[in-house]
């Protein structure tokens, strides 16, 4: 019988930002193929809500208060679940926020370009610091980093974003090259707008703005956005790694 190379069965599965949105829906289907998964966040109800879920369906799961902007939260989280699980197969970080929207950029503080900075850029390089010694060692691993269309092409009035999900693309692509005879893959995910809490704040010409350049003519949907992720973080996804994985309704096609 061939190996089923999709599914997550016995695997265990870490989600950044697994309270709501993209992270959400991601834990939700790679608990459902098999993954027990750990969901971070720092919304606590919410983690219980995505725990109750996927226990509800029959899947496993346990969460743990989880502070991206903060290094030393990262790292310390990061050897709790590798003391208690002893291993580490998967990282799905979709945690993040947007920061300002709607801003020009000599319009923007430093404490407010910064705070992006932090939590979607430099979180997402103390958790890749802190998984990749463990996922070497065993010669496994699959890191996915959430990042953006903004990344690739720049949204007006979203500088820092910008800025945080462009870097986050660079640094895939060099980390990933360095990984690669480790048997750890690390990609990232580029989605336009999706329907999420993360655009909650986001002013309506910026919204307006992203979604008229979507072919598609709409926002995705996290579910969607799951199912690319779920292929990324599984052991199928063996011969791309460092590669920014499209999900824009047609947007960008590169």
């Amino acid at each position: 019988m061939t190996e089923d190379l999709t599914s997550h069965a016995g695997q265990i599965s870490v989600v950044t930002g697994a309270a709501s949105g993209i992270g959400r829906a991601s834990a939700i289907l790679l608990a459902r193929r098999g993954a027990h998964v750990i969901a971070l966040d720092v919304n606590e109800s919410g983690l219980k809500s995505v725990v109750d879920e996927v226990k509800s369906g029959g899947g496993s799961a346990t969460y743990h208060l989880f502070d991206l902007g903060s290094e030393e939260n990262v790292r310390t989280t990061i050897k709790a679940i590798e003391k208690e699980h002893g291993r580490i197969d998967s990282v799905v970080n979709a945690g993040g926020i947007t920061g300002p929207t709607g801003m020009q950029t000599e319009d923007i503080s430093w404490e407010q370009f910064l705070k992006p900075l932090t939590i979607d850029l430099f979180g997402a390089i103390w958790i890749t610091q802190a998984v990749m010694p463990l996922m070497k060692e065993r010669k496994y691993g699959r890191i996915v980093q959430v990042v953006s269309i903004a990344g690739k092409e720049g949204n007006p009035g979203m500088s820092p974003y910008n800025t945080a999900k462009a870097g986050l693309i660079g640094y895939v692509k060099g980390v990933a090259k360095e990984a690669a005879a480790s048997g750890v893959v690390i990609n990232s995910l580029a989605p336009a707008v999706i329907r999420t809490a993360i655009n909650e704040n986001t002013t309506e010409d910026t919204m307006k703005y992203m979604i008229s350049r979507i072919p598609l003519g709409r926002t995705g949907q996290a579910s969607e956005v799951a199912e690319i992720i779920a292929f990324m973080a599984s052991p199928a996804c063996s011969f791309t790694t460092g590669f920014t994985f499209d999900i824009s309704g047609g947007r960008a096609t590169y």
